[in-house]
């Protein structure tokens, strides 16, 4: 399966998670430190907006990754955040061309498949945020997750993932050796987080 494929899943299954939370869950707290499940969705799906502002050519400009208020019901706000992104991305050539990723960068544009890699494992990951703060099982098919763990791997670990705006943790031992605690580790969430 490509990348496009690949991303369009994880999106997917972090709507139908994001679908399902009631009115009284947007103030629970998630496995990200000091947001909650609101704070998380405000920021997929900023930088759902963000990526699908790249995919045009136009993810240079600062604003295309501002911060956005999900309003009064934040799952439709959502969904209509990761139609934006998988449009996006389903473009022809999208995949060929160059994203200015200004958050990972200033200085260099990326390959348009790698920077949808960059947002594939961030949706494995933030699609299971999601889950494990509702109670939900997370329903990613194995060779999806399987899919995944290069990704998360090829994540540099060390001093970078230690300050507050950082994107991940530093890695975590694991013991699990299926590839969702193995990508979880890799990117310092503990798979037992409650």
């Amino acid at each position: 399966m490509d990348i496009i494929g690949l991303d369009r899943i994880a999106v997917l299954e972090s709507v139908r998670v994001v679908g399902r939370a009631g009115a009284g869950d947007w103030d629970r707290p998630t496995p990200c430190d000091g947001w909650t499940l609101r704070t998380l969705v405000e920021h997929m799906g900023g930088q759902h907006l963000g990526f699908a502002a790249a995919a045009r050519g136009e993810g240079a400009d600062a604003a295309a990754w501002a911060h956005r208020a999900a309003g009064d019901d934040p799952a439709a706000w959502y969904r209509g955040t990761a139609r934006a992104v998988l449009d996006a991305f389903a473009r022809p050539g999208a995949s060929e061309g160059r994203f200015a990723l200004p958050e990972i960068s200033t200085g260099t544009t990326f390959p348009g498949a790698v920077a949808m890699g960059f947002h594939f494992i961030d949706y494995v990951v933030h699609s299971w945020d999601a889950a494990v703060t509702l109670g939900l099982p997370l329903a990613l098919p194995a060779e999806v997750l399987e899919a995944a763990l290069p990704y998360a791997l090829r994540v540099p670990d060390g001093p970078a993932r230690e300050g507050p705006a950082a994107a991940f943790r530093p890695a975590l031992p694991v013991a699990d050796e299926g590839p969702l605690p193995r990508v979880l580790a890799a990117l310092g969430r503990s798979p037992d987080w409650r």
